[in-house]
């Protein structure tokens, strides 16, 4: 087993030392001479100072706690899961490793480079556990663009020491399943021309026929607007503050809610919230809405936006999403690996509104997300004390 080891920590820091390159925008052919002995952190520093970048002291505190943890980052399979499971528990709240913003870190291209591998090997069943691993992976490698590199680094030979025996099996069953693949169109083809050749007259019906597909495939243009329609980027999701709250004139569940998001005038937004809470408690109280509804009246009271909720399955509790202290006023929700321009004001024919919705959930520690991805602010995730809860 030493020898497989000793090769699998070599393969991870040349894999570490390419990936540095690459993220600090250095020359791809610089040498760097990467061998057994150098440990992460010298590696680190060492193309640091290449880069020309400076070092900042309470940065690199927090980098070289993720360096410890990629250095000690198992070998074995079951380990590795037992890690990744802890790792899945960390970035919860983040969007990425360091940093309230969403730029990838040095930190987050250490990380990845040395768990890619172990993740590659899990099976769908143990990639479905670690939502927040895949959610922050799929967003590192598309920042980074990673793909090509780690496709030319880990599929040398021996490729199937780094990749582990999960990682072979995968690929092996991918191969097996594509020579089947190919095996049944061929079977196809042949028995199309043997078809063909039994009625030469009816050829050209025949072969009318063979080029009509059966459905017609959305293309990527259609696609990609599909995914627009259902984008959460649609939304202009705002942090704000009720600064007065009062019960509607004429309706016994609605409240009426005057809400500070940065504007010069104050936005007022009626909510079905008078069983669920006072006018007391929800004044002063911070709160996330959706600003670009359009506006209209509920009961003759004209309402300008709408307060985003958690509620459990019954809907027996409900309750605002709470933006964390250090959220400003006015500023607008992200979501990482999520860009876009929200829309001016919603269209309700298209219910887009509605489609989103069924994607807005709070996970099991109560961090409300767009399909697991966290609604972040400058002060961090906005949260409810209602886990696994729906959204609206």
């Amino acid at each position: 087993m030493a020898p497989i080891d000793e090769s699998i920590t070599l393969k991870r820091k040349q894999v570490i030392a390419s990936a540095l390159v690459k993220h600090l925008s250095l020359d791809p052919g610089t040498s760097l001479g990467v061998s057994g002995k150098d440990d992460i952190m010298s590696l680190y520093t060492k193309i640091l100072k290449s880069s020309g970048k400076p070092f900042l002291q309470k940065e690199n505190e927090e980098v070289m706690k993720w360096i410890e943890f990629a250095e000690s980052f198992p070998v074995d399979c079951q380990a590795c899961l037992d890690a990744l499971t802890g790792f899945n528990q960390d970035l919860a709240q983040k969007s990425i490793l360091l940093g309230n913003g969403t730029t990838p870190s040095e930190a987050d291209v250490i990380v990845f480079s040395v768990i890619h591998s172990s993740v590659i090997g899990l099976s769908h069943l143990e990639r479905e556990k670690l939502t927040h691993v895949m959610r922050w992976m799929d967003y590192i490698q598309h920042k980074e663009e990673f793909a090509h590199l780690f496709e030319k680094i880990l599929l040398k030979k021996p490729a199937f020491e780094f990749l582990g025996t999960k990682g072979m099996a995968k690929v092996e069953v991918d191969s097996n399943a594509k020579k089947t693949l190919e095996s049944t169109k061929n079977t196809e083809k042949s028995e199309a021309d043997k078809s063909t050749k039994k009625n030469v007259a009816g050829k050209k019906v025949t072969e009318n026929k063979e080029a009509v597909p059966e459905k017609k495939k959305p293309s990527e243009k259609e696609r990609a607007e599909k995914d627009k329609e259902l984008s959460v980027s649609l939304l202009n999701i705002q942090v704000g503050l009720i600064r007065k709250a009062s019960k509607h004139p004429s309706a016994d569940s609605l409240l009426v809610e005057e809400i500070d998001v940065g504007d010069a005038k104050l936005r007022q937004v009626v909510s079905g919230l008078a069983k669920y809470c006072s006018p007391d408690e929800l004044t002063n109280r911070r709160v996330v809405l959706i600003t670009n509804v359009k506006p209209g009246k509920l009961r003759d009271v004209m309402s300008e936006g709408l307060v985003l909720c958690a509620s459990n399955e019954d809907h027996s509790v409900v309750e605002p999403l709470l933006p964390p202290e250090g959220a400003k006023i006015g500023e607008r929700v992200s979501f990482s690996g999520i860009d876009g321009k929200p829309e001016d004001v919603l269209n309700p024919k298209k219910k887009q509104l509605e489609k989103i919705t069924l994607n807005l959930f709070t996970d099991d520690k109560g961090v409300a997300t767009f399909k697991g991805i966290p609604f972040m602010t400058s002060g961090g995730p906005c949260t409810s004390s209602i886990p696994k809860a729906s959204i609206k």
